[in-house]
């Protein structure tokens, strides 16, 4: 065999180093791509699933935070308007007293006169212990009839006070601080059907 045929090198071989010898060529530390894919996605899944967790964590904490102020807003409620059902059982009594009182105050003879003191002692001490209660009174005489706190039970035709207005007080309304107990019940004015004409002029002599 020549010389010739045995140097001839393939397209694949590797260079000669100095000496002689061929070199191998040097090998990537990269993973293949498949290797890599596999890596990486479930690192993005543990990302969203972390993600959406902490997203969960911070909806419940502000339901519970709203929870917490809501029982906090209704205990304060319960505590401002305990007294509701005695305050309205308790006004048909004082109703009573107002109505002996007024009463009592016809009476021409000096035992009435006696009574009648005696009547609106006990009411006023009644009242001051509503009113340390939180009752307020409202007063509806010859105000601006208000259905939010006035209950219209009849309408009068009037002249003399504007349409609308409160003419007479039936009876009283109450609230307990800002909570309508009982509705004053009220007459309430409205114009004549008829507007009154001038007066007639007498015929001359």
């Amino acid at each position: 065999m020549s010389r010739k045929h045995i140097d001839k090198k393939g397209p694949d071989a590797a260079p000669a180093s100095p000496g002689g010898q061929a070199e191998a060529l040097p090998m990537s530390d990269a993973p293949p791509a498949s290797i890599a894919g596999e890596s990486i996605d479930p690192l993005k899944a543990a990302t969203a699933k972390a993600a959406e967790n902490w997203d969960k964590f911070l909806r419940a904490t502000a339901d519970f935070e709203n929870y917490k102020k809501r029982v906090a807003r209704e205990k304060q409620e319960a505590v401002a308007y305990a007294n509701v059902s005695l305050l309205q059982k308790l006004l048909p009594v004082f109703d009573n007293f107002e109505m002996a009182l007024a009463a009592s105050g016809n009476a021409p003879n000096g035992a009435a006169q006696s009574l009648q003191a005696g009547v609106a002692m006990i009411a006023s001490q009644l009242r001051g212990v509503l009113a340390e209660a939180g009752l307020e009174e409202i007063d509806a005489a010859g105000k601006p009839f208000d259905p939010n706190f006035h209950e219209a039970v009849a309408q009068q035709e009037s002249v003399d006070v504007p349409e609308g207005q409160v003419i007479q007080q039936l009876r009283k309304g109450y609230k307990l601080r800002d909570r309508l107990l009982r509705p004053a019940s009220v007459i309430v004015a409205r114009k004549p059907s008829v507007e009154p004409g001038p007066p007639a002029t007498p015929p001359s002599a």
